[in-house]
C-alpha cells in the first residue's frame, strides 16, 4: 500500500503498468476500487501507467484536525501534489464526479500539467443543486445524514427501490445485483461518518464558470450517460464551452459508467489517450 505526505493529510495512491501516466481520481463514495474491481485500472494499464489515488475522506486516505481539506481547492492541490511526488512533469487526469468538480477547476487555473483531461460523469460547478448558499447548505445537511444513519448495507440494499440519480442506470440494468455488490465492497473502504463530513464541506457552489471553461487549453475528453441524470445539461456546457473537448454519449448508462459500461469506457479512455490533440 502507497502513501504519500501532504500537510494534515495521508493519501493513498495505487500505481500500475508502465509508459505515459494517468492520474485517476473518482468521485463520492468511491476510491480507487471504482478502477479497480470493475477492470478499468488493469486495462488501461496495459498500455499506460495507471496512478488511481483516495481523495480526502475516502478509502485509505487519512486528513487530521480541524481543517481537513475536504474543499474542491485542496483536491485539486493534492492531485498536483501525488504528480510531484512521482517526479511527473504531465500527466493525462481521468476523473469521475466529484473527482471531475476539482480537475476541472484547476484546468480552469493552470492546464499546464495535463496532457489531458477526461471528465466522466461530471460538472464544472461544486453544488449539483441550485440555490443560495443556506438552501445548498440545507440540502447537503440532509444528505450526509443519510450516510450518518445508514449502514453501507442497508444504503445499497435500499437502492433498489429508491436508486436516485446517481444509481438509476445501475438498478435499471440486468446485472443489477452484481452491480450493486461492486459498488457495496467500493462503498466499504470508507467510514461514512466522514463521508457525510466531506459532503457537507465540499458542495458549496453552483456556478458552472463559463468563462473558466474557455480559458481550458489542454485536450478534454467528456463522458456522460443518458441515465445520468444529474449530469447530462452540465456534460454538454462542458463540452461546449470548452475548446475542441469531445463529447461521449452513453445510451441507456447511468452515473457509474466504470461499473455499468467498464469495457467500453476503458476502450474510449485508451482510445482518446492515444490520440488526444
Amino acid at each position: 500500500m502507497a502513501y504519500f505526505n501532504r500537510g494534515n493529510a495521508r493519501i493513498y495512491y495505487e500505481d500500475k503498468g508502465a509508459g505515459e501516466p494517468v492520474i485517476a481520481v473518482a468521485g463520492l463514495m468511491e476510491n480507487t476500487a471504482y478502477w479497480d474491481l470493475t477492470g478499468v485500472a488493469d486495462e488501461i494499464s496495459q498500455h499506460f501507467r495507471f496512478v488511481s489515488m483516495d481523495m480526502r475522506g475516502h478509502g485509505y486516505t487519512e486528513a487530521e484536525g480541524d481543517a481537513p481539506g475536504f474543499d474542491c481547492e485542496t483536491v485539486g492541490e493534492d492531485i498536483i501534489a501525488l504528480a510531484d511526488h512521482l517526479g511527473l512533469d504531465r500527466f493525462h487526469l481521468l476523473t469521475h464526479s466529484t473527482g471531475g468538480f476539482a480537475g476541472v477547476r484547476y484546468a480552469m487555473k493552470d492546464c499546464s500539467r495535463f496532457a489531458s483531461l477526461i471528465l466522466t460523469n461530471t460538472a464544472s460547478f461544486t453544488s449539483p443543486v441550485p440555490g443560495d448558499r443556506k438552501s445548498i447548505d440545507q440540502f447537503h445537511d440532509n444528505f450526509a445524514a443519510l450516510f450518518e444513519n445508514l449502514d453501507w448495507e442497508t444504503m445499497i440494499a435500499g437502492l433498489k427501490d429508491r436508486p436516485g440519480p446517481f444509481f438509476r442506470g445501475i438498478v435499471e440494468s440486468e446485472n443489477a445485483d452484481e452491480m450493486l455488490a461492486t459498488a457495496l465492497s467500493m462503498a466499504k473502504r470508507n467510514n461514512r461518518f466522514v463521508i457525510a463530513d466531506f459532503v457537507r464541506s465540499f458542495y458549496k457552489d453552483p456556478d458552472p464558470r463559463i468563462e473558466g471553461l474557455r480559458g481550458i487549453t489542454c485536450p478534454v475528453l467528456i463522458v456522460y450517460g443518458t441515465k445520468d441524470d444529474l449530469f447530462v445539461e452540465s456534460s454538454r456546457l462542458m463540452a461546449k464551452e470548452i475548446p475542441g473537448a469531445r463529447l461521449l454519449e452513453y445510451a441507456d448508462i447511468g452515473h457509474m459508467t466504470a461499473i455499468e459500461a467498464p469495457e467500453r469506457l476503458a476502450s474510449d479512455v485508451l482510445d482518446f489517450l492515444r490520440s488526444p490533440a
